[in-house]
């Protein structure tokens, strides 16, 4: 990479685009709300069972302006959702300040294991026991989302539940290939434990990006 794009990638008036698209956002609190996605490549919280395990790796998604990319954002919604990836690892500032300034409402999704930077209308946690979160993202979070794989992250959502705000709603989401086996078990644990919701990936279900 050019010394003067990387330099210009550190400061994030560049990011690694992976994809841009607009849908219907599938999951948590904002299920089924018309949204503009933006994913950054990058990651290295390393999930086992992610689902798009080819935004690891930054190389492999070309630089592209921040602002170009906010301004394709805003010809299709003022909902926008930033995720990966892990979006973090970049500084978010340029991109949030330039949707914001056009009226959009900014969204992200992340691990939380990387230095909070931008300006957000609305923060999902998704916290990962390879990479925990830092407690500024915590502290920031709106909402919580875990992820449901086996019996033992009932015990890691309840570790993380008591890291956030009292206001920030929770939720618990079957991994897509665990879903018949764990929805049950969740139903049961909702039903006993009601400060917590329950996520699925309705777009999935949609057969929609």
């Amino acid at each position: 990479m050019q010394k003067e794009i990387q330099e210009l990638v550190n400061i994030g008036e560049m990011l690694p685009l992976m994809e841009e698209f607009y849908t219907i956002q599938g999951e948590g609190y904002y299920k089924g709300t018309a949204a503009y996605f933006i994913r950054i490549g990058g990651c290295d919280v390393g999930c086992h069972w992610c689902d798009v395990k080819e935004s690891w790796d930054a190389s492999l998604h070309p630089p592209t302006r921040t602002m170009q990319i906010a301004e394709s954002a805003l010809k299709y919604s003022n909902t926008v959702v930033v995720t990966g990836g892990e979006p973090l690892m970049w500084n978010m500032k340029p991109l949030t300040t330039a949707l914001k300034n056009n009226g959009a409402k900014t969204h992200i999704e992340t691990s939380g294991a990387y230095k909070l930077s931008g300006d957000w209308d609305w923060i999902c946690l998704s916290p990962k026991k390879t990479k925990l979160p830092l407690q500024e993202v915590c502290d920031a979070a709106h909402e919580l989302k875990m992820i449901i794989f086996n019996k033992n992250d009932f015990q890691f959502a309840e570790e993380q539940a008591k890291r956030v705000g009292k206001d920030c709603m929770l939720f618990i989401q079957p991994e897509w290939s665990k879903r018949d086996e764990m929805i049950p078990l969740m139903v049961d644990y909702v039903m006993k434990n009601p400060k917590w919701k329950m996520s699925l990936q309705t777009h999935k279900y949609m057969n929609i990006p």
